[in-house]
């Protein structure tokens, strides 16, 4: 039976949705999608998809309602029992086993309400000790759902959320209110919460345990596999993926091998470890792109780890990824991806009109001594934006990069006043030499008028002298006679 013909009015939803709201539905199942969104119709008494358009349009918060109408996040602490004592008796144990007093990376991907992540993280410090916990384990919680996240990042639940935890541990790790009970602070604040798209967001790396239960259950096969071959760059090499009870593999290519299928949990298969691979983007899933891993892996590390801050932003304006340096420089988190770059505060200081240059050129804007201002210190930087384009020349974003230049700037700044102080310096002392000049002529004119009068002088001594001469002469004359 041939699938049924697409709906243009409610593919132009989709269309909107994605390229004004930042909100890509297009890989989802369209039964699924259909039947959620007639669903939300119906509350708002409308009855067809152009006029739930035209909604969408003048309600610039509607797509946020809907959302939450199609991303459905049904989860619970310790949810399928038997694979979370599958995880805590034999996965956990050997993770710690397989690398003893190293950091251990664990992400919970559409963690939803944050039941997943919070259930994990206490069968790690039961594992580990709590201190230890603290110390060594990295937990990442992800989610297209921001009313989700709210929701996981506060960490409180009612009683009857918490009704499945054991007695035990609902004392250990959670704290009771008069209402709710809150999960223990210091170990919450191990769990770095973000919004992130699976079929389009580039993946958290150097994973040990990946949970993605009921996720792709939602998506069509091509697009399940784009998600897969995100997840498989994600994990080490000795690495598990754990996905719900009811997600198969059914693709031919196994590019993950099944270590215990009851429980659907997998390590790395081989098939991404030969010279090629398949690998399907969500926005063409028609086309098959041929790469080495090894490339992929490579380019993806050196952007993460790259000593250079770098961003990457798509064509909308959104912000789609950051490296750890930019994060540790700006102050970002995977919590702000998909946010208009403009609204971070990285993105007010370069100003909309130079954001929006390489999106109308073809070649690099390189914005010179940036300020780039905190707290604590204030630093510089040259700051290249560079277009991004796929192989047929389709504009896919723009990077940019942050060239420190602080110390150069200062080392400038430095040489400047240094010039200015030794132009000073010359100036006075030119000043000096010519005050020095027109000294020596007063002295010499001085010593002039000093020898006229030591002439006079001499002159009016020899006349005192002939005439003193001339009365003793005319004394002794007068004597004698």
């Amino acid at each position: 039976m041939p699938p049924p013909k697409p709906n243009p009015e409610f593919e132009a939803l989709l269309d909107y949705l994605k390229h004004n709201r930042g909100c890509d539905l297009t890989g989802y199942k369209r039964s699924t999608l259909i039947r959620r969104f007639q669903h939300r119709m119906r509350q708002l008494n409308i009855e067809d998809y152009p006029n739930y358009l035209e909604y969408l349009q003048f309600h610039i918060n509607e797509y946020r309602a809907l959302l939450n109408e199609v991303l459905i996040n049904v989860t619970g602490f310790f949810r399928d029992q038997a694979v979370w004592d599958y995880l805590s008796v034999s996965l956990i144990p050997q993770i710690i086993r397989q690398q003893p007093n190293q950091v251990i990376r664990v992400w919970s991907a559409g963690c939803a309400g944050g039941q997943e992540i919070y259930s994990l993280l206490i069968l790690l410090a039961e594992a580990l000790g709590i201190e230890s916990c603290l110390q060594r384990v990295q937990c990442y919680a992800t989610d297209a759902d921001e009313a989700a996240l709210q929701q996981a990042r506060q960490g409180i639940y009612s009683n009857s959320e918490v009704s499945s935890i054991h007695p035990e541990w609902l004392e250990k790790y959670f704290q009771r209110t008069e209402s709710n009970y809150i999960f223990h602070p210091q170990l919450r604040r191990r769990i770095i919460f973000g919004r992130h798209n699976l079929t389009q967001d580039a993946p958290i790396s150097k994973i040990d345990l990946i949970l993605c239960r009921n996720v792709l259950i939602y998506f069509n096969s091509n697009v399940q596999m784009a998600i897969l071959v995100r997840l498989h760059f994600a994990l080490k090499k000795t690495g598990f993926l754990v996905l719900g009870q009811s997600e198969t593999f059914n693709h031919h290519r196994a590019i993950f091998t099944a270590v215990n299928l009851k429980h659907r949990v997998y390590t790395k298969g081989l098939a991404l470890d030969m010279k090629e691979h398949l690998f399907i983007s969500p926005k063409t899933p028609q086309k098959v792109t041929v790469e080495p891993p090894s490339q992929s892996c490579f380019w993806q590390t050196a952007f993460e780890t790259s000593p250079v801050a770098q961003l990457a932003v798509d064509v909308n304006g959104y912000l789609v990824s950051t490296n750890e340096q930019a994060n540790r420089l700006f102050g970002l988190s995977c919590n702000d991806w998909q946010r208009p770059l403009q609204d971070l505060e990285v993105g007010k200081q370069l100003g909309f009109q130079i954001l929006n240059q390489p999106f109308h050129r073809h070649h690099p804007v390189v914005l010179r001594n940036l300020e780039w201002s905190s707290l604590t210190t204030t630093k510089y930087f040259d700051v290249t934006i560079a277009p991004v384009y796929d192989a047929k020349q389709k504009l896919l974003g723009i990077t940019l990069a942050f060239l420190e230049i602080t110390e150069g700037k200062k080392l400038r700044e430095k040489l400047e006043l240094t010039n200015l102080e030794s132009s000073a310096l010359k100036n006075t002392l030119q000043s000096l030499t010519s005050e020095l000049n027109i000294a020596q002529i007063e002295l010499a004119s001085v010593r002039q008028e000093m020898k006229l009068l030591e002439d006079t002088f001499d002159i009016d001594r020899s006349i005192n002298g002939s005439i003193d001469e001339s009365i003793d002469r005319n004394k002794t004359n007068t004597n004698s006679n």
